[in-house]
C-alpha cells in the first residue's frame, strides 16, 4: 500500500440529467435524491483512496446553495481531502448546469467520513492525502477544524442518545385523562 495518495487519485466526476421523477412539488431535484447519489459518489473516492472496503461514518454537511431544475445537468465531483488513521474526509461539489444558457453554478457542497475496513470488518489504515489546488489545499489545511467539530458533535450525539428512549411510540403507556 502507499503511504501517501494525491487527491486526484481519488477524484470521481459523474454528470446526469434531471428527470421528472427526481423532482419535488417545487420542480427541483429532491434533496433526499441528492443526499444519495453525494453518498454514492463519496464512497467511490473512499475506495480508491484506500483501496478497501469503506462505511460511512457520518455525513457532516449538504449546503444547498441552489435549486437544481429539471432543465439542468447535474455533475457531481469529489475526493479524499484529509485522513484520519482509518477515516477519509471526502468533498462533494455539485455544479448544475442550465443545458439551454450553458450557465453553471455550484449547487450544493458536502463533506462526508468514511472509514475503511479489513476483511474482518476493522478498521484498517489509510494513506494520508497530498493536495495540488488551490481548492485541495484549503480543504486540507481546514480539515483539522472540521475534525474536531466532528468528534464534539459525535460526543453530544452520543449523550443524546442515552436520554432518549427506544420504544415504539405505539408503545408507550396511553395518557391518563382526568374529567374535569
Amino acid at each position: 500500500m502507499k503511504l501517501e495518495k494525491q487527491c486526484r487519485e481519488s477524484r470521481v466526476v459523474r454528470t446526469s440529467r434531471i428527470f421528472p421523477n427526481d423532482v419535488n412539488n417545487h420542480n427541483t431535484l429532491f434533496g433526499g435524491r441528492l443526499m444519495s447519489d453525494i453518498d454514492q459518489i463519496a464512497s467511490i473516492s473512499a475506495a480508491r483512496h484506500s483501496r478497501a472496503d469503506c462505511v460511512t461514518a457520518s455525513m457532516d454537511s449538504v449546503d444547498f446553495l441552489h435549486p437544481i431544475r429539471p432543465s439542468d445537468s447535474v455533475c457531481f465531483e469529489s475526493y479524499v481531502t484529509w485522513t484520519g488513521k482509518s477515516s477519509m474526509e471526502i468533498f462533494v461539489k455539485v455544479i448544475a448546469e442550465d443545458l439551454a444558457s450553458g450557465d453553471c453554478k455550484v449547487a450544493a457542497t458536502s463533506l462526508l467520513t468514511f472509514v475503511a475496513l479489513d476483511e474482518n470488518k476493522k478498521p484498517l489504515a489509510v494513506p494520508r492525502v497530498i493536495p495540488e489546488t488551490e481548492e485541495e489545499k484549503y480543504l486540507h489545511e481546514t480539515a483539522p477544524q472540521r475534525a474536531e467539530i466532528r468528534k464534539m458533535r459525535k460526543q453530544q450525539s452520543k449523550d443524546l442518545a442515552t436520554v432518549l428512549t427506544n420504544n415504539y411510540p405505539w408503545h408507550e403507556p396511553a395518557p391518563v385523562r382526568v374529567n374535569a
